[in-house]
């Protein structure tokens, strides 16, 4: 399934850390954990429209890593093309605080 984002919406996919300890064991994910507040953006919506009818371009595009405040994204789960549920966050732009160069 494709997203296409509509307005200022952006698409991303949220980086995790992997944890090794000093053997080099990766460490699993806990469940609990908090998600990560950095992430790859996938796909980028034509920008909100203005009162002026202009449309604002958007200052991220697709590729850039990026990080989004805590609570704005939404969690969504998209089907992939090989069957299995993919999580990703949609946020609008002004919830993108940075882009990580």
């Amino acid at each position: 399934m494709k997203l296409t984002p509509l307005a200022d919406n952006v698409i991303i996919e949220s980086l995790t850390k992997e944890e090794k300890t000093k053997s080099g064991i990766i460490l699993p994910e806990p469940h609990e954990k908090e998600r990560s507040q950095e992430g790859k953006v996938i796909a980028v919506g034509p920008g909100k429209i203005l009162d002026s009818g202009a449309r604002k371009q958007m200052s991220v595009k697709i590729g850039n890593k990026v990080l989004f405040t805590k609570y704005g994204p939404n969690e969504i789960k998209i089907e992939g093309e090989d069957g299995k549920m993919k999580e990703y966050l949609i946020a609008k732009e002004e919830d993108i605080l940075a882009i990580v160069e």
